[in-house]
């Protein structure tokens, strides 16, 4: 099939090893050094720089795995350090807004920008600046890809990010570049495809993308679900995929953690439960949401075979959809006493927020005996006293104050810029 033009140009901007490098925006001592960030309760390597890569760290390693491998290699460990980079996450996405008028927030990381307009600038210098603005301003290396689908601009990302021609930009717009870009990835490594697909397609003598590209099309439709043909329209430049600049609302909200210790106490469980859904229930606000379905969940750790085994989970409707922290605590804990059981270690408990509705929308109740309004104005002045003061300055007293099921974060960087008490310290 041949490569069809377009007058529409997107870019896809990636932040490169993104924790990794947030630890080394108020740390440059680690440049150039092997960095790696451990996941909750620092038990996986949830990210890497470059360095780290070449030493053969693999993504997702246990870290008990690889201890001996990081002490020769003297790899600097992190605990992740979420506030951190979702604060500088929010300062980079604001820098991209200044580029172009419509921005699609993809992940922490990650960000589409239509571009679409833009050419007469030329698109390799524009995503140079880019990609020199960002570096400059908020210390984030990136990554851009520019191309007329958004499946090829993440294509086009994916080969500046490892090739030393690129320099970190490539622009695929022009189509003469086009089939030799196809042919360097992989099929696994197209937006879309993944592993599962990716070995499917393989088996059927498909390996890179230029081979999916120009697989027929009434093959495609008889052998893999409808979402593969517009990935391959996207690879051949047809437009499939819209920029959304408007995020869709969330189906569901979900908080839940190991614990830094095995927990056998029900005391203990509830006020884990009752943190994890006040932070639930923010994330239900600011996503200016409400549910109407709450359901908790509780494990013990599998992989210790030799403990006595149990999981189990329960669902509470409300009757009135809510955003109250207060509420949602009084759900959680009621749903919680009604799976406990006696006699197990307890490793992992969670959170899941269900039938969410816009909070503009909600249908009250004429036996509603919640006085809402003022729960509103409750839950705004505690919001706005953690976001001025730093997370956690309010919280309720089901959270508790020191609890032992607080997740291991024994090699944590300071929140250099969130929170007042681990500003970063300027010696001369």
């Amino acid at each position: 099939m041949p490569f069809t033009a377009s007058n529409q140009v997107f870019a896809m901007v990636d932040g490169n090893n993104f924790y990794a490098s947030c630890e080394g925006v108020f740390q440059p001592s680690l440049k150039g050094k092997p960095v790696v960030v451990l996941s909750n309760n620092d038990g996986c390597i949830i990210a890497r720089s470059n360095e780290a890569k070449t030493l053969g760290i693999r993504m997702g390693a246990p870290f008990h795995t690889v201890r001996d491998l990081i002490q020769r290699g003297k790899v600097k460990v992190f605990s992740a350090n979420f506030i951190l980079y979702g604060d500088l996450s929010a300062r980079m996405m604001h820098l991209l807004g200044q580029f172009t008028p419509h921005l699609e927030i993809y992940s922490i990381d990650e960000a589409f920008l239509d571009l679409t307009g833009f050419q007469h600038l030329g698109l390799r210098r524009y995503g140079q600046d880019i990609k020199r603005s960002i570096q400059q301003w908020t210390g984030i290396p990136i990554s851009v890809g520019v191309a007329s689908t958004k499946t090829l601009a993440k294509l086009a990302n994916h080969i500046a990010k490892k090739s030393a021609k690129a320099n970190g930009v490539l622009d695929l717009t022009r189509p003469q570049y086009i089939e030799r870009a196809l042919s360097l990835v992989t099929v696994g490594d197209v937006w879309g495809i993944g592993r599962r697909y990716g070995d499917r397609l393989k088996g059927y003598g498909i390996h890179t993308a230029l081979d999916l590209s120009r697989a027929k099309d009434d093959w495609l439709m008889k052998t893999f679900p409808v979402s593969m043909m517009r990935t391959v329209l996207e690879l051949r430049g047809i437009n499939c995929i819209k920029l959304e600049s408007q995020v869709p609302h969330r189906k569901s909200i979900v908080v839940s953690r190991s614990f830094g210790a095995l927990e056998p106490s029900l005391s203990e469980l509830m006020q884990s439960v009752a943190a994890y859904t006040a932070r639930a229930a923010e994330r239900l606000r600011e996503a200016q949401l409400a549910t109407s379905m709450l359901s908790v969940f509780i494990r013990t750790n599998s992989f210790r075979e030799y403990l006595p085994q149990y999981s189990n989970s329960a669902l509470i409707e409300l009757a009135v959809p809510t955003q109250s922290t207060s509420e949602l605590i009084q759900a959680a804990q009621k749903a919680l006493t009604r799976i406990y059981r006696e006699g197990y270690e307890y490793h992992k408990a969670g959170v899941m927020l269900l039938n969410l509705v816009p909070a503009s929308q909600i249908q009250q109740s004429l036996f509603d005996t919640v006085d809402r309004q003022k729960s509103e104005r409750l839950m705004t002045a505690i919001d706005q006293i953690n976001t001025d003061f730093g997370s956690g300055t309010l919280q309720f007293a089901a959270e508790g104050l020191r609890p032992r099921w607080r997740m291991k974060q024994e090699r944590r960087s300071p929140r250099y810029t969130t929170s007042w008490e681990e500003l970063a310290i300027v010696k001369a």
